[in-house]
């Protein structure tokens, strides 16, 4: 699901290996995410962590199968996926080192939360974005306090709801990602990211960085709680189960008035 290679200089390469299915967010890649973050956050030899991925995509967003799981479960199965998803955001918003994303493929849905949780993310110019989830009557919702700290609500609400694909200079002017090179200079860009923390005090950076996020929204036990209930809400309606079936039936569901 993942691979963790860390170098001499300490910059660990955190790499999504579930290319066969575009690395689309399962139980078990969620589950290798927490893992992998709570190991690096408390090892004192990483300083930085480039958060990258196999395959085509970057990251599609939530895998559709594992939803459909969840959403045929009890209340406390549909409690534990969600707060298993919001908790790996959150460990990873959290990691005391900086988080570079290295974007080299498409990211729709949790992957736009993944790349609003890195510190900085660069793309490939052809990358395509969105927040895709209304389509399928779902929303953003435990990525939601990331994507909102990213982009702050009036940009967010350009996006967040219409499920649109925007590419890469729309991501930069959004804030999503810092900025975009063409795919073949993609490792030079992230290695310019990278590069200046070995010159820093690692103990400085992490206490920066938790600085400047105090400083910013706040995303507390208490936003994440509302961010699981919303994500259990929708899993709940009647037009995420349409929309779910859609997909798999490969049809349109019924409020799809696209021609």
């Amino acid at each position: 699901m993942i691979d963790l290679q860390v170098d001499d200089r300490g910059v660990a390469q955190l790499v999504l290996a579930r290319a066969e299915k575009h690395n689309a967010l399962s139980q078990a890649l969620i589950d290798a995410l927490q893992g992998a973050a709570e190991t690096i956050a408390v090892d004192r030899d990483i300083r930085v962590v480039v958060l990258r991925a196999k395959g085509a995509s970057f990251c599609a967003g939530g895998d559709l199968g594992w939803m459909r799981d969840q959403m045929a479960g009890d209340a406390a199965m549909k409690r534990a996926a969600a707060g298993s998803l919001a908790a790996m955001l959150g460990a990873w918003n959290t990691l005391p080192q900086p988080v570079i994303g290295r974007i080299h493929g498409n990211a729709f849905g949790g992957g736009v939360g993944l790349a609003c949780v890195c510190d900085v993310a660069v793309a490939a110019d052809h990358v395509k974005f969105g927040l895709t989830e209304t389509k399928l009557g779902l929303i953003p919702a435990t990525i939601g306090p990331y994507v909102l700290a990213r982009m702050g609500e009036a940009r967010a609400r350009q996006v967040f709801m219409s499920g649109r694909l925007f590419d890469a200079t729309e991501a930069v002017r959004l804030g999503v990602i810092a900025r975009t090179v063409p795919e073949a200079d993609l490792d030079a860009a992230v290695e310019v990211e990278v590069a200046p923390y070995l010159a820093c005090a690692p103990g400085a950076v992490a206490a920066a960085k938790a600085f400047a996020r105090s400083l910013g929204p706040v995303i507390d036990e208490a936003v994440i709680a509302r961010s699981i209930d919303a994500l259990i809400t929708q899993w709940d309606s009647p037009e995420a189960e349409q929309g779910i079936s859609a997909f798999f039936d490969r049809r349109k569901p019924a409020w799809d008035g696209t021609s």
